[in-house]
C-alpha cells in the first residue's frame, strides 16, 4: 500500500497572477484544496518540499495530508521552460472515499515467458492502470506476471489479479495491457547478440 505523504501549507490571502508570481519568487507554489462538499481553500506550499514529493514517483497515487486534510493530488501545472511546479490542485477526500488513481504496472516473471525467451519483444500498451479503490488501500504498484506468454499472446485486464477492493476504472471492455510480438529482423539479430553475450 502506498505511503501517506505529508505537506505543510499556508493559506493564501490574495489570489491573482501578481500574488502568485510574488509567492513563486519566495520559493512557494500556489495551490488549492477543493471537494468533499466544502469551500475551496487557497493555499501555498514550499516548492522544495513539493519537489521532493513529486520525485517519489507516487505523488499522484498517494494520500497527501496537507495541514491535516486528507487529499489526493489531481493536477500539477509546470513551467514549460524551467519545469518548475507553478500550481497544484488537491482534492479533499474522506478517509475511506472511493477514488480514481493511476497505479504503475510492474511486469514480473519475464524468464518464465517462452515467447520472450525465444526473442519475442514485450510491447507495453499501458504503463499504469486506472483503478477505483478505497483511499486507505491505494496500492504502490500492480505486479503482472508474464509467465507462460508466447509470441502473439496478449495480456488483458481480465487476466490480472487486482488487490482486494480495487476495480478497473474502464469497465466496458477487456483492454490490452501488453503483447508479446515477434521480433523484426533487426531486433532478432540484436537479441541473438545479447543472448550470446549473456551466455
Amino acid at each position: 500500500m502506498s505511503d501517506t505523504l505529508t505537506l505543510s501549507a499556508e493559506t493564501r490571502d490574495r489570489a491573482g497572477k501578481g500574488a502568485s508570481r510574488a509567492l513563486r519568487r519566495e520559493g512557494r507554489v500556489p495551490a488549492v484544496i477543493y471537494g468533499n462538499k466544502q469551500d475551496p481553500l487557497s493555499i501555498h506550499v514550499n516548492e522544495r518540499e513539493l519537489q521532493k514529493l513529486l520525485n517519489t514517483g507516487h505523488f499522484f497515487n498517494s494520500v497527501i495530508m496537507v495541514n491535516g486534510e486528507r487529499t489526493l493530488a489531481k493536477d500539477v501545472a509546470f513551467d514549460v521552460v524551467s519545469d518548475r511546479p507553478l500550481h497544484v490542485d488537491f482534492l479533499r477526500i474522506s478517509e475511506h472515499a472511493t477514488v480514481h488513481v493511476e497505479v504503475p504496472i510492474v511486469f514480473v516473471d519475464e524468464e518464465a515467458s517462452p515467447g520472450l525467451k525465444r526473442g519475442g519483444v514485450l510491447n507495453i500498451v499501458r504503463h499504469e492502470l486506472e483503478l477505483v479503490v478505497d483511499a486507505a488501500e491505494i496500492p504502490d504498484q500492480i505486479e503482472i506476471s508474464l509467465a507462460g506468454l508466447e509470441v502473439g499472446d496478449s495480456l488483458h485486464i481480465s487476466a490480472v489479479t487486482l488487490p482486494k477492493g480495487a476495480t478497473p476504472a474502464i469497465t466496458d471492455r477487456d483492454f490490452t495491457i501488453a503483447t508479446v510480438v515477434a521480433p523484426s529482423a533487426l531486433k532478432s539479430s540484436d537479441g541473438e547478440a545479447a543472448e550470446s553475450a549473456e551466455g
